[in-house]
C-alpha cells in the first residue's frame, strides 16, 4: 500500500506571525483622541473600532473607523473618506501608497509623517461628520 499522506509545503508553517503591536498602538492612538465623541464598539489588543451616531438616512449606526491587526499588516479603516470626494483629494501621496480600496490603509510600520497625515485626515473626517450631525 502506498502512503498518500500529504506533506506540508506551506512556507509559513511553524513561523510566528509578525509583531505589529507598535504599529497598531500608533494607529489606535489617532482614533483614541476621538473616542469621547464616538461610540467605542471594540477595544482589543488587535482590534479597535469606533461608531458614529445613528443615521436616519441609512437607518443604522454609522461605522466611523477602526484599526485591525491582520496576518501581514495592520489595517486602518476610515469611513468618512469613502463618502467624501474632498477628503479623498486630501489624501497625501505617502498615504496613497498605503491604500487598499477606498477607505483602508495597510501598514507594517508607520512613519511619523504618515501618522501626522492620517491624524489630519481623520480629524477632517470627524469634523465633516460632526457638521452633518452624525457625531
Amino acid at each position: 500500500m502506498v502512503n498518500k499522506t500529504k506533506t506540508s509545503t506551506n512556507k509559513t508553517a511553524g513561523r510566528k506571525p509578525a509583531d505589529f503591536s507598535e504599529t497598531f498602538d500608533k494607529l489606535r492612538a489617532i482614533l483614541k483622541k476621538h473616542e469621547p465623541k464616538l461610540t467605542l464598539k471594540l477595544d482589543k489588543p488587535d482590534n479597535y473600532s469606533l461608531d458614529a451616531a445613528y443615521s436616519e438616512k441609512w437607518k443604522k449606526v454609522l461605522f466611523f473607523a477602526s484599526v485591525q491587526v491582520r496576518k501581514n499588516y495592520v489595517s486602518y479603516y476610515l469611513m468618512p473618506i469613502y463618502m467624501d470626494v474632498e477628503l479623498q483629494a486630501a489624501i497625501t501621496d505617502g498615504l496613497k501608497k498605503r491604500m487598499q480600496g477606498k477607505a483602508c490603509f495597510n501598514f507594517t510600520t508607520i512613519e511619523p509623517s504618515q501618522i501626522r497625515d492620517l491624524a489630519q485626515l481623520t480629524r477632517k473626517g470627524f469634523d465633516k461628520w460632526k457638521k452633518l450631525g452624525w457625531i
